[in-house]
């Protein structure tokens, strides 16, 4: 698998990425991870729906926790043909434990704990750490990424105005 080296860090301490960089313009590659109930998910199942795929390191981090619920809390101003993919590393019971104590409900968490399949084809697998890079990526209804933002440095927040910009731009 190709290896990316200094791509991200942690508190500046360079990290290295697995599999290739995703580019906009590209069609957004297939993954399966798994729900809440362990069920295997595709990511085939929100096609025609514009989707916002937000990877995080951990949902138990403070950083992590800020992210999805500001992407919770705009969720509702998005509309019924936007849905947003929080993805960790978190096993499934973790994530529905932390959803229920945040009031998270209207952003699906997928675990890539188990097959690392999304880390992998969206080349933000950390190979020292096995967690995912921070990064949010836009893909339209029609399958093809229209804005992605790796962050630096996986302690940073994404550029939430950017991302949200780029969904208005796809539903107005």
């Amino acid at each position: 698998m190709m290896e990316r080296k200094g791509v991200v860090a942690v508190d500046g301490n360079p990290l290295t990425l697995l599999g290739e960089e995703i580019k906009i313009g590209q069609t957004a590659p297939e993954f399966t991870a798994l729900d809440i109930a362990l069920q295997p998910v595709q990511f085939s199942t929100y096609k025609g729906k514009v989707a916002i795929l937000v990877a995080v390191p951990s949902l138990d981090t403070p950083v992590c926790d800020t992210e999805v619920r500001r992407f919770n809390q705009e969720a509702a101003n998005l509309g019924d043909n936007v849905e947003i993919i929080t993805l960790s590393m978190d096993l499934p019971f973790a994530q529905a434990r932390w959803c229920g104590a945040a009031g998270v409900d209207k952003v699906a968490t997928l675990s890539d704990h188990n097959m690392a399949d999304f880390g992998a084809k969206y080349g933000l697998l950390i190979k020292e750490l096995r967690l995912l890079a921070r990064a949010v990526l836009v893909v339209n209804a029609e399958g093809t990424v229209v804005y992605s933002e790796v962050l630096d440095d996986i302690t940073k927040e994404p550029n939430y105005n950017a991302a949200l910009g780029a969904v208005k731009e796809l539903t107005a």
